[in-house]
């Protein structure tokens, strides 16, 4: 058995993953903070998990420090040509895919193909590894996202001005990348329902992590309090693993379950309007298809 049924969420923790030998995993930004505590996590419960990172001399001393089987491979989602050479790579069966990776908060700059950073590596860099990557893929497939999609600033994606040139501010951005994860991972689901796909979608967020990612443009004052209300990277794993060993449906968005969703143990949890966009997830995909020259592939449908 390599998915547990789903439990109350004050009763599951790291030592609740089912068995996963036999199954391998790939972890975007796998050499730090969530994306390392989840290797560590899947590795423990026997997986083959592979750390694809920008940083590959920074990936091995990650890996080397990792109980089980792991392997570094590069992968830079600021760069599709990067991206597009993971995946013609990829050789076998690839039983889940973790799009953790990202950046926040970060000054104004662009990725190699052109794109707002925030949007381009969290969003775009993603969804292409996600569709290249789609014929091997046999399970499911985990976005994180963030409680930053619901902050005032970013009610919707901008699509008649991605980049948000001219009015660019920092936690804008980075709040749009989040609400496209949720908007990916609506529209990937709709697609692998309609294909008669049993590869799933999900989503899922941290909470408040103290991460070096959540640390990133933060003040004195608000790394104190961080360090105070924010749980540790392995808590914060928590989510993502939940939704990458958990039988649940599809589309279904993974979080703490404290108050403010800030903390505690995961479980199911709402998303905003926004988020729920049917129409906006289409638009988006499409948009993202011609961004990105990248396009969705039938997968395999379900045995009968």
């Amino acid at each position: 058995m390599t998915t547990a049924l789903h439990t109350a969420p004050g009763e599951w923790n790291i030592a609740d993953i089912p068995d996963q030998s036999g199954r391998t995993a790939v972890v975007t930004g796998g050499n730090s903070g969530i994306g390392l505590a989840t290797v560590r996590a899947l590795a423990a419960a026997g997986a083959h998990v592979v750390l694809a990172v920008r940083d590959p001399e920074g990936g091995e001393a990650a890996a080397a420090d990792v109980d089980g089987s792991v392997e570094v491979r590069r992968v830079d989602l600021a760069d599709l040509a990067s991206v597009r050479e993971f995946a013609a790579g990829w050789r076998g069966t690839l039983d889940v895919l973790v799009n953790n990776a990202g950046v926040m908060n970060t000054s104004e700059s662009r990725t190699k193909d052109g794109f707002e950073t925030q949007f381009g590596t969290n969003h775009l860099g993603h969804f292409a590894l996600t569709n290249l990557l789609l014929p091997h893929i046999t399970d499911r497939v985990v976005t994180v996202s963030s409680e930053a999609h619901k902050k005032p600033g970013a009610p919707r994606i901008h699509f008649d001005n991605l980049g948000l040139a001219g009015e660019y501010r920092p936690r804008a951005a980075y709040s749009q990348s989040k609400l496209a994860n949720l908007l990916f991972t609506l529209e990937l689901q709709r697609r692998l329902a309609a294909a008669r796909s049993s590869v799933r979608a999900l989503a899922a967020h941290p909470g408040w992590a103290a991460t070096n990612l959540q640390r990133h443009g933060w003040g004195a004052l608000s790394r104190a309090v961080m360090r105070i209300v924010a749980q540790d990277s392995r808590a914060g794993a928590l989510p993502t693993l939940y939704a990458a060993v958990q039988d649940l449906p599809g589309a279904s968005y993974v979080g703490p379950d404290g108050r403010g969703e800030i903390r505690g143990r995961p479980t199911l949890v709402g998303r905003s309007a926004a988020a729920s966009d049917p129409v906006a997830a289409r638009r988006l995909w499409a948009v993202s298809e011609e961004l990105t020259g990248v396009t969705f592939p039938e997968p395999a449908p379900i045995a009968t």
